[in-house]
């Protein structure tokens, strides 16, 4: 058997895919009775135990053993007469923690969490082929070292870092371009930094943090979205859409919650997390610790027994206050987040900002006063579509299940 693909660094190769595949078939018939083995990648390094799917999941997300050549720990014979074909390689790995949520996340988003194939089927039919091409450039550079022999960074994982220095920091656009390009002339030849803007944002948009455009009427009377995307004037009011030359009066910015949804049980950390409400809460007469505890939470468990009675279906909170963009009080000008909070997790992390849940960025320069529900109106279609379920993966649980949500 020849297991020169082990040595392969194109985890998402044919070749590589049908080791894994050889790997798994041979190693199924030593399984305990729960369908548990060691795990032979670079991350677990035979000190863990998981189910084989899960087991193929991580070897073609963090790579094989390199020195593991014979599978002593998975019954083979110590000394197997094996041709080796091609030397092993060295490939460094250089994925930490955080890398790996994000492997996972890209894998979710593409709709395969645990059985990933190679790059020609790694989408469902229900992916069109641009949002293939799309995903399978995203696994690339995932993998992809920032240059040739870089020990610390992949590609991907230094522009998010470097992307989350230029907004705490208030870095300009024009003074990121010019970091961007003496960094692509200070590292070695060939590396994979980006040299524009543009390609960093797009970069970052296709992994899934950006956000949608909305045009909105000068009044406030309707969004220029879905069947009247194309719309030059108001259906209501007959005002144009536009100051001039296509520079709409306002402009609602719409962050997709789904995606993140789905992210909170792509990692098994936080997905154990959004639980403890139902695990690990402490329900004590006449005290009042979480929303859980409240009324208004049981009768809506009484009214949909469905929805609670799986565990992992999220309540959320929804939240809104004006804030002054330009920091200058005296500016009369004030923009309206929308912020949605998971109740699902433990009070010290709901309460945490890195849990909130961003949805829409309501446009100035005044309050949108009674006119409010009309900026809700992209929220509550994703919303209905929520509440009605969408598939996604459980990481502690390792298995598919319907995601519920719900505003209370």
């Amino acid at each position: 058997m020849d297991r020169s693909w082990i040595s392969n660094p194109d985890r998402l190769s044919a070749e590589y895919e049908n080791g894994v595949g050889e790997f798994v078939t041979f190693v199924r018939g030593s399984l305990d009775v729960q369908g548990l083995t060691k795990c032979p990648c670079n991350r677990c390094m035979n000190r863990e135990v998981h189910h084989i799917d899960y087991v193929r999941y991580h070897l073609l997300i963090y790579g094989f053993l390199k020195d593991y050549i014979h599978w002593t720990e998975h019954g083979e014979q110590s000394n197997p007469q094996v041709p080796l074909g091609s030397p092993i390689q060295d490939t460094p790995p250089c994925m930490n923690e955080q890398d790996d949520e994000m492997a996972e996340a890209l894998r979710y988003a593409a709709g395969h969490a645990y059985d990933i194939r190679s790059s020609s089927d790694l989408l469902s039919d229900m992916h069109p082929p641009a949002k293939q091409a799309r995903y399978d450039k995203l696994f690339e550079e995932l993998h992809n070292l920032l240059y040739d022999d870089c020990m610390k960074f992949l590609a991907l994982t230094f522009i998010v870092k470097l992307m989350n220095v230029k907004v705490l920091y208030k870095w300009s656009d024009r003074s990121f371009v010019a970091l961007l390009k003496l960094l692509h002339e200070a590292l070695p030849v060939g590396n994979r930094y980006p040299m524009t803007y543009y390609e960093t944002r797009k970069l970052l948009c296709d992994v899934g943090l950006g956000y949608e455009h909305i045009d909105v009427c000068k009044h406030d009377c309707t969004f220029f979205y879905n069947e009247h995307k194309d719309d030059d004037v108001c259906q209501i009011c007959g005002v144009s859409r536009y100051v001039r030359k296509k520079i709409p009066h306002k402009r609602l910015r719409y962050f997709p919650i789904t995606p993140r949804l789905k992210r909170l049980y792509s990692s098994k950390h936080t997905a154990r997390a959004m639980r403890w409400h139902k695990e690990q809460r402490l329900e004590e007469d006449g005290k009042l610790r979480h929303p859980a505890d409240g009324e208004a939470w049981k009768k809506f468990d009484s009214l949909y027994p469905e929805f609670a009675g799986d565990l992992r279906s999220v309540c959320m909170g929804l939240a809104s206050d004006r804030f002054n963009p330009f920091s200058h009080m005296s500016t009369s000008y004030s923009m309206w987040p929308v912020i949605l909070i998971p109740y699902n997790l433990p009070p010290w992390l709901t309460m945490h900002r890195s849990n909130y849940l961003l949805s829409l960025l309501i446009p100035g320069p005044k309050s949108p006063g009674k006119d409010f529900d009309v900026f809700l109106r992209p929220l509550i279609e994703e919303l209905k579509v929520l509440w009605d379920g969408v598939q996604s993966f459980d990481s502690y649980q390792q298995g598919s299940f319907t995601l519920q949500v719900s505003v209370i």
